[in-house]
């Protein structure tokens, strides 16, 4: 039965320590569904004020909805478009401060209001991408950019 680690010290061994359990929970399990599931339970209950954490996976053609935490999402996001298929076509990591500024955005959950995607990139491709939603305002910093970049890494690895 797997056991959450308490989250004591600064934020970046609190990090570490999510990293660590992220890797225990897909060590060895080869389904991707599950792993997705678990990872989106595990980084929604660690970062605090989000709404919102989760994964859309790339079908060859658009973004589909995956594990998730959070109200019901989305199914399908056009590559390029929203915040989340920017992030997909640009296979680079957006932190969006103030979602209602930008361009095209998609609002699937009215109390958003700050976001960050990372693409999942396995081998050169894109897999999906990684989404984190707050309802606060620049709510993602630098570090937690780095952080949901390494953890969106070892998500990719298992796809």
């Amino acid at each position: 039965m797997f056991q959450a680690m308490p989250y004591d010290g600064t934020r970046s061994e609190r990090f570490e320590a999510v990293l660590a359990q992220l890797g225990a929970l897909m060590k060895d399990e080869p389904n991707a569904i599950a792993n997705l599931a678990n990872a989106a339970a595990l980084l929604k209950f660690s970062l605090t004020d989000t709404n919102w954490a989760g994964f859309y996976l790339y079908d060859g053609n658009e973004l589909v909805l995956g594990p998730f935490q959070g109200l019901p999402a989305c199914i399908r996001i056009p590559i390029g478009r929203g915040v989340c298929g920017t992030a997909a076509n640009e296979r680079r990591t957006l932190v969006v401060d103030d979602v209602h500024a930008f361009p095209g955005h998609i609002a699937c959950d009215a109390a958003s209001n700050s976001e960050i995607v990372v693409p999942l990139i396995k081998d050169g491709k894109l897999m999906g991408v990684l989404d984190v939603d707050s309802p606060l305002k620049h709510r993602f910093s630098d570090e937690e950019r780095r952080f949901v970049e390494r953890f969106a890494a070892m998500v990719s690895e298992v796809l």
